[in-house]
């Protein structure tokens, strides 16, 4: 498998024409082949990104009884809210009840804080009430809008790859009908997780356009190798970068000249910095005494306009490529696959 390059993202929107036409091969590169690309110089700043992170700490340090006071609704219409461990149980193109009932038995060991533009009249934020964790939901709008300010020059980038004319792809996303996620995996020990008696999140691949994802140190998350089904690597972290991939609407949309490629989140490569205690664990059989800790990460979603209809872009088919999928909107593409996180 091709390692995920790392793009310098500072002359996307500052460079000369010809350095904007560089950053944007190599993000096309990187999505053709891998369908990930880490970003650095991405323009949100690490002190930032930290402060996130912190928020996130402290949110799902409080009681149970305290984050279910901003409760995710049943189903998947409505993505807003605490959603506490068990409730989500992230699937690959599952849609049949029966399995999806089956896949539920062993639920995703993770706690989650959805969040989106103040605007999304269909999907209102559900925040704590005034006064419980004073600053959370403001803080979590401002970097809502950073974030969502990142994925627009992105799809500049895009547009600049493909030569699709002005204005480009980005009004297709005008509403920055996003979402911001604050995950958070409880410490558990890699024996249930290598046992599949539990699971952090399963294979899956993303379904909007793009996903930006900031991770802490502790790792876990890997990416299937494209060429060979069933092989997954570690896509470590990389420390002042954000790791940008595609997803089912973007692939669709570029009639898979962009891989949306699968990945998970599962045990981190054995490294005696990521066992709970901070000591050496060495003597026990295999990874038996191994305790995988907490994990946080913050995953931005972004996905095209509800009206958007999606069909192959300039530069994406021709005779030797013909057009590979039928037109589709944004929002009921979407709404299909939240549907399969929650129910069943």
């Amino acid at each position: 498998m091709a390692s995920i390059p790392i793009v310098d993202f500072a002359k996307a929107t500052t460079g000369t024409e010809e350095e904007k036409e560089h950053v944007a091969k190599q993000i096309d590169d990187a999505f053709q082949n891998v369908g990930f690309v880490y970003l650095k110089n991405h323009g949100v700043s690490l002190d930032l990104v930290e402060e996130c992170f912190s928020w996130s700490k402290k949110f799902f340090a409080l009681p149970p009884e305290t984050k279910a006071l901003a409760p995710h609704p049943p189903g998947g219409a409505h993505h807003r809210g605490y959603s506490a461990p068990g409730i989500e149980k992230v699937s690959q193109h599952t849609y049949d009840a029966a399995e999806l009932s089956k896949l539920r038995e062993i639920p995703d060991f993770k706690e989650s804080f959805e969040s989106g533009n103040v605007n999304d009249t269909a999907q209102p934020n559900i925040w704590l009430p005034e006064g419980v964790l004073s600053g959370f939901r403001t803080f979590m709008e401002e970097y809502f809008v950073v974030c969502s300010h990142l994925v627009h020059r992105i799809l500049t980038s895009l547009s600049i790859a493909l030569d699709v004319p002005d204005p480009g792809l980005s009004p297709t996303h005008a509403r920055s009908l996003f979402q911001l996620r604050l995950l958070h995996y409880p410490a558990i020990a890699a024996a249930e997780l290598q046992a599949n008696k539990r699971s952090r999140i399963n294979a899956h691949s993303d379904f909007g356009t793009l996903t930006l994802l900031f991770q802490d140190g502790v790792g876990g998350l890997e990416v299937e190798d494209p060429r060979v089904q069933g092989e997954f690597r570690p896509a470590v972290p990389v420390e002042g970068t954000v790791l940008v991939n595609v997803g089912d609407l973007m692939a669709r949309w570029s009639n898979d000249r962009w891989r949306s490629t699968v990945h998970r989140v599962g045990v981190p490569a054995v490294d005696n910095t990521n066992l709970s205690t901070g000591e050496e664990k060495n003597g026990g059989e295999g990874n038996g005494d191994r305790v995988v800790p907490d994990r946080y990460s913050i995953p931005f979603f972004a996905t095209a306009d509800p009206e958007t209809v999606i069909e192959a872009l300039p530069g994406c088919w021709g005779e030797e490529r013909p057009k590979r999928y039928e037109s589709v909107t944004a929002w009921g593409y979407v709404q299909m696959r939240m549907k399969a996180l929650y129910e069943g």
